[in-house]
């Protein structure tokens, strides 16, 4: 049995499968998502969803869904699935599935009588391109397939209803047609690697529902275009695939197309296969540019997010050229805001008060990973202006005081990865010396200073030095309060108790400010009041403003963001910080905490991690279906845990 694969007993039961959601991506911003089932359950799921870079910084829905249907004796079976007003579902074409699978690619196998169809899809990298291929496995006589197209060509952020300016031209190409429903979009070219006929047949589908929406309170209801159907005889043995994108092909090439595509591919037959089929998910390629995007499907590529999952999503799958294409990326980027103040158009939020020590972070692991003189080569002279444009002041919202601790303003504008706003104001208001940014400090000073000291700047090494020990005896007299754990924000007399997880940096970062005694008191706390099977909580239960469930409206979600709802990714610091501490002795503890991670392959959508968990059994799914810092951080435990292990 494969390591991903429902048999029809969980497929035919809505309730279970509807929740089950498939992600494919061709690592240069589009993707295709739906329900494990196909039926499409957010207005953010379609076949063939784009970015237009001429109309907006958003994803497009161009192709929404394709229904199948079977013709055998002159009897049609509706292999398609949309949800409507009332709980109503039709047509029901689960009720003929009878596995999924997904290894290298998906594959749906459905039986209508005597016929068995297989349905596989693949992602092609880099190119608008979807393709489904159709194999018939088993039938007794003559079989047709129906191929209706639902067509929205809409931003995902929208929905779009029946109008009058609709295009309901189109035209033929080879083994199929190309459609344009409003000015500004590409065509979208739709076509068979055998011959067909596109039958005429327009029509407006009306009322379709979208639950997902409906329960995150937002506008659930649309009306798809559909102008007609491809009819195309198929016989037993043979495969057919069905392409859409946004560029007319050889319909030759197809079959050799998707061949290699699935060459390419690692298949899903492990925990660590689909977390590095995830992570390649985020790779997000422009022109000469490399980026990681921060999640699907609604994220963009923001500064904090890629520096935080970068190492894990590629040097922790081996992938050291990947590191350093998005690395030379991010660099310009931060170089330019550096030397010009100018953000950066596609890496949002560079400006933030943590970033840049985030990025210092990465470049660290990057050194463990290949060394300190490729390190320095590489990254040597940009590590030296991060660190000179945080001292001379020069940083708009991050303040170097006389005690060696930085200081940021958090009360308008989030300051810290707790970024949640709710009436324009942050529910987290955490402002003046933050504990994970003063630990990420002392960490980059100690790193710098010996990464220079054998070099031409010697004179910067032992400035850092000294400054670093300055930090260090003020993080200890600032943070470490009577009970043994770190406040989490001090500003003036103000000190905030509340047990948050933003604390564990000071133990997990390779240069820490606290003994070891101090750094055991701190991993108690965590794991006695936030760790939980699926990482690590936003605060403790203990405090009144726990709020566990991420439910409700965007408001009501907003003020649980990081008031006790659960993160995966901050599981990378917690582990490395129990493995600092407890060696080898801890990896039996850390080992059992990953099947909880493990579970999650088979849950919400498939082969990766949610965006967050609920503070409260039974931890469920939350928020963003796939998030880059979760997967690259949980990618980094596996490979801690590998180094740890007593067998090895």
């Amino acid at each position: 049995m494969g390591y991903l694969k429902f048999d029809k007993n969980l497929l035919i039961n809505l309730e279970q499968s509807l929740p089950l959601e498939v992600l494919r991506t061709n690592k240069s911003g589009a993707y295709h998502c739906t329900s494990v089932i196909g039926c499409n359950t957010r207005k953010y799921h379609g076949l063939l969803v784009i970015p237009i870079p001429g109309m907006d910084d958003d994803n497009h829905v161009l192709l929404s869904s394709l229904d199948e249907t079977v013709i055998q004796r002159g009897a049609e079976f509706n292999l398609g699935i949309h949800k409507y007003q009332g709980d109503n579902f039709a047509p029901k074409g689960h009720k003929y599935i009878r596995e999924f699978s997904w290894t290298a690619s998906s594959k749906m196998v459905y039986r209508v009588g005597g016929v068995v169809l297989s349905k596989e899809k693949i992602f092609i990298s880099h190119e608008n391109r979807i393709l489904i291929r159709y194999t018939l496995l088993e039938a007794h006589s003559p079989t047709t397939l129906h191929l209706r197209p639902f067509l929205a060509f809409r931003n995902v952020n929208q929905l779009t209803h029946e109008n009058d300016n609709i295009n309901k031209s189109y035209k033929h190409i080879e083994n199929g047609i190309a459609s344009r429903l409003y000015p500004g979009y590409p065509e979208l070219c739709m076509q068979l690697d055998k011959e067909c006929e596109f039958v005429d047949n327009p029509d407006w589908y009306r009322g379709i529902e979208y639950q997902k929406e409906q329960e995150r309170g937002y506008q659930y209801k649309e009306d798809l275009y559909v102008p007609g159907y491809f009819k195309v005889t198929i016989e037993k043995g043979e495969s057919i695939i069905f392409s859409a994108g946004i560029t007319e092909i050889s319909t030759k090439s197809l079959d050799k197309m998707y061949k290699k595509e699935l060459e390419e591919r690692t298949p899903r037959t492990s925990f660590y296969n689909c977390l590095k089929n995830s992570a390649t998910q985020f790779y997000n390629k422009k022109g000469r540019n490399n980026y990681i995007l921060a999640g699907y499907p609604w994220f963009h590529v923001r500064a904090r997010d890629t520096f935080i999952a970068l190492p894990g999503l590629t040097l922790s799958v081996g992938d050291q050229k990947q590191f350093e294409l998005v690395m030379e990326t991010a660099s310009a980027a931060v170089k330019n805001y550096i030397e010009h103040g100018r953000l950066n158009d596609t890496i949002k939020e560079i400006d933030a008060p943590d970033v840049l020590l985030w990025a210092i972070w990465a470049i660290q692991q990057y050194c463990k990973y290949v060394g300190e003189a490729e390190c320095i080569a590489k990254y040597q002279p940009l590590l030296v202006k991060i660190i000179n444009f945080i001292m001379e002041g020069d940083h708009p919202n991050l303040f170097i005081h006389q005690n060696g601790l930085l200081y940021t303003s958090g009360v308008v504008r989030p300051a810290s990865w707790m970024n949640a706003m709710v009436g324009g104001k942050p529910v987290t208001p955490r402002t003046g010396y933050l504990v994970e940014v003063n630990a990420l400090w002392y960490n980059a000073l100690k790193f710098a200073s010996k990464l220079l000291e054998d070099s031409s700047h010697k004179i910067k090494s032992r400035q850092y030095l000294a400054l670093s020990e300055k930090t260090k005896e003020s993080f200890l007299q600032t943070f470490l309060n009577e009970f043994g754990y770190l406040d989490d924000y001090v500003t003036g007399a103000y000190k905030d108790y509340n047990v948050r997880p933003n604390m564990i940096f000071a133990v997990s970062l390779d240069y820490s400010p606290l003994d070891k005694a101090q750094q055991k008191q701190v991993i108690d706390y965590v794991t006695r009041e936030l760790l939980t099977p699926k990482g690590i909580r936003t605060l403790t239960p203990k405090s009144g403003q726990y709020n566990p469930h991420y439910v409700g409206s965007q408001d009501q979600r907003s003020a649980a963001y990081h008031q006790g709802v659960v993160w995966p990714w901050l599981m990378g610091a917690y582990v490395e910080a129990y493995l600092k501490i407890f060696g080898r002795s801890g990896y039996s503890f850390i080992e059992r905490k990953m099947i909880g991670f493990e579970e999650e392959m088979a849950n919400h959508c498939l082969g990766t991690l949610s965006e967050l968990y609920d503070g409260n059994p039974p931890f469920t799914g939350r928020g963003a279906i796939s998030i880059a810092m979760n997967i690259g951080e949980i990618l980094r435990v596996l490979n801690l845990l590998d180094t740890f292990n007593p067998e090895k």
